[in-house]
């Protein structure tokens, strides 16, 4: 696993601050490129204004953009994390790992019993799979308002 960024800060972030919106936006073309529209989950940035949902960047010290991701909140014991996504420059350099740290201490923080996800069955998702894997994650059934996607691997952490 890549060491710690130096000089990465993560925040909580307003999703429709304009380079968020650009990357945001990159990222559902993807999704939508690689799976089909019915299997894709991926959020705008209207959906990740919910209350219910904790929206981070990863900034350089100087204030570009590296990536971001979500913690969404299914009631007092399940976390979801959604829009995990790293700029194309920023890929390979531990950024994605930092945030997902990130949003797991806050997890933690919350008293929450386990996070979640959704993400792709296709090759094109190889690289998160590794990342959750080597975080700990491991495969369950669909949870949440998720149901048998043969397009869709779904994943837990117990915390």
């Amino acid at each position: 696993m890549p060491a710690r960024p130096v000089g990465v800060v993560v925040a909580v972030e307003d999703p429709a601050t304009p380079d968020v919106v650009a990357l945001l936006q990159e990222h559902l073309d993807d999704m939508y490129a690689t799976s089909p529209p019915e299997s894709v989950h991926a959020l705008d940035v209207e959906r990740l204004r919910d209350p219910a949902i904790t929206f981070v960047t990863a900034r350089s010290a100087d204030g570009v953009l590296l990536g971001c991701g979500a913690l969404k909140q299914h009631g007092p014991d399940l976390g979801e994390l959604k829009s995990m996504r790293t700029t194309a420059a920023a890929r390979g350099r531990g950024v994605a790992a930092t945030v997902l740290t990130f949003l797991l201490d806050d997890a933690r923080g919350r008293g929450l019993d386990r996070v979640s996800l959704e993400t792709g069955a296709e090759d094109y998702f190889a690289a998160a799979r590794r990342l959750y894997a080597r975080h700990g994650f491991v495969g369950c059934p669909p949870f949440a308002d998720y149901t048998d996607d043969p397009n869709s691997v779904y994943l837990t952490l117990p915390l």
